[in-house]
């Protein structure tokens, strides 16, 4: 991450010398990490995105199972799912049927052991400890002190349960706010990887949660609901009492799921692109069925036919097959595969990636999002949850809100560039009335191609990045960046996790009040 050039005239200009060097040094040496040679970056992901759309897809249409993917078998599979999508046999898919093809064909990953992880949830077994040389680069950017003394001696609990996507950054995101709390004096920190120990009389002796990229439903129980209750009523008082709450990132990706999914104690259907569900934007199918239909309705009537199947599995297969081999092994699948994808529409003046003029097409489905809130208290409490990521490692030009806040004072009221996976949120579910701004988007210094890669956008392209609110007596700070490792080395973002945290506490007064004030 770095300063724009102007950007860093400007800081040096309004602040001692000394501080904007190490801020800068700190920002600088975060660099977006290169894509494979000859391989595209990866694509915007809707719930997920974490470039395990290709390798789904060979799964499914590697027939014979021989490591290979033939042109025959891929337009099988493109068949097969019409055959499967088309119960009313008309000839042709709607995208939804698609996706609902797409979601069942699809390989989803395998569930934990009953029981693993303290408490009901999806993915992967959790790793707990942080790589040894991603600790050494956060020790090194900790923040030189807290900018409140604590009123009194602080405890905080670290959850890192994630019952969908598990991050793997987790652990090291654990150690770093242990870690800031230790060198700077702010406060002790207990890690835990087991929901049971959000109870209301374990919570007693803690003054924060932080939420360390929970997904899902971290603290339900399936095979008892009323634990789950338990658990949900405790961490709402705990906040509300006067108590604080922090998350990071995933915290945001948590109790929500698509409109109309079956309840019940299901598990939702794993994401496409790799990740488990956990409310993640939609099914395993819907994010690679818009770019089928993006890519495969030359006759614009919304639905693709058997024909323009047939005809995209040709095209595909052709890109795939570079080699001309006749056969695409697995790991060519993957690497290959972005390039399949539909390019984003040009721009206003038919330049490819220009900037496109005010209601330029976007490639992404439009409209109201279509995610929905399973818990709503918490969905308030947090700010909102996640319905779409632009993919790590993505270029956001972060502007600051409110300059003047202590909790942004590292980056000097200067906007700043970062690369991490950025989620936005929805319409229905974030907004500046309920919320005090700290960091957003600068929507307007996105390419048209990286805009077009989301579904859903927001009509007013407003997209928070961290914020802060009262709930109750207590306070919240969310910070929506926290993906990748190396966001965890950059000391400008470890101290406005730091004054965050504190105004969760309730050791560094900050103005909290709605952006917007909500109209009567």
């Amino acid at each position: 991450m770095a300063f724009k050039d102007s950007t860093a005239t400007l800081l040096i200009g309004v602040c001692s010398l000394a501080l904007c060097a190490g801020a800068l040094a700190a920002l600088e040496a975060q660099q977006a990490p290169a894509a494979p040679q000859g391989q595209p970056p990866a694509p915007g992901g809707r719930g997920g995105g974490r470039g395990g759309a290709g390798a789904g897809l060979f799964t499914a249409a590697d027939a014979n199972k021989d490591g290979f993917v033939t042109r025959d078998e891929l337009k099988a599979a493109f068949a097969k799912w019409l055959a499967d999508g088309d119960t009313a046999r008309t000839g042709s898919l709607t995208q939804d049927q698609l996706a609902s093809a797409l979601n069942a064909a699809l390989p989803q990953p395998v569930a934990p052991p009953a029981g693993g992880g303290g408490g009901g949830g999806r993915g992967a077994v959790q790793n707990q400890t942080p790589n040894p040389a991603d600790v050494e680069k956060m020790m090194a950017a900790l923040p030189d002190k807290a900018p409140a003394k604590p009123k009194q001696p602080r405890k905080v609990l670290v959850l890192a349960k994630a019952a969908g996507f598990v991050h793997s950054c987790i652990p090291l995101a654990a150690k770093t706010v242990e870690a800031i709390g230790v060198k700077t004096g702010a406060w002790s920190t207990t890690i835990t990887y087991d929901p049971a120990a959000i109870t209301a009389e374990n919570l007693k002796q803690y003054d924060l949660v932080f939420l360390d990229n929970t997904t899902g439903a971290f603290l339900d129980d399936p095979n008892n609901p009323s634990v789950g209750d338990a658990r949900k009523k405790a961490l709402l008082e705990f906040v509300r009492s006067g108590k604080g709450l922090a998350g990071i990132h995933a915290a945001a990706d948590s109790y929500h799921e698509q409109a109309g999914a079956a309840r019940g104690g299901a598990a939702p259907a794993a994401n496409a692109l790799g990740g488990a569900a956990g409310g993640r934007g939609g099914g395993a199918g819907t994010l690679l069925a818009s770019q089928m239909m993006t890519a495969g309705d030359k006759n614009s009537d919304r639905k693709l036919s058997r024909d323009e199947l047939s005809a995209l599995a040709d095209v595909w297969f052709d890109k795939l097959d570079s080699d001309k081999a006749g056969k695409v092994s697995q790991q060519d699948f993957a690497a290959r595969f972005a390039s399949v994808l539909p390019q984003a529409p040009a721009g206003a003046n038919g330049a490819p990636g220009g900037r496109a003029g005010g209601g330029a097409a976007r490639g992404g489905v439009q409209g109201r999002d279509t995610q929905v809130g399973t818990w709503p208290d918490f969905n308030k409490m947090i700010g909102g949850f996640f319905k779409f990521h632009w993919s790590d490692p993505q270029l956001i030009t972060t502007k600051i809100d409110d300059p003047k806040s202590p909790i942004t004072a590292m980056f000097h009221g200067q906007e700043f560039d970062i690369h991490d996976e950025t989620y936005t949120f929805g319409m229905d579910t974030w907004s500046r009335t309920n919320l005090h701004i700290l960091t957003s988007i600068d929507y307007d210094k996105m390419s048209d191609a990286d805009k077009a890669k989301e579904d859903y956008p927001r009509a007013d392209h407003d997209y928070g990045l961290s914020w802060i609110r009262r709930e109750g007596k207590g306070r919240v700070f969310y910070e929506a960046h926290g993906h990748s490792e190396r966001i965890y080395a950059i000391k400008p973002m470890l101290e406005h996790v730091l004054a965050g945290t504190q105004y969760a506490l309730g050791d560094l007064k900050a103005d909290d009040s709605p952006s917007v004030k909500p109209k009567k």
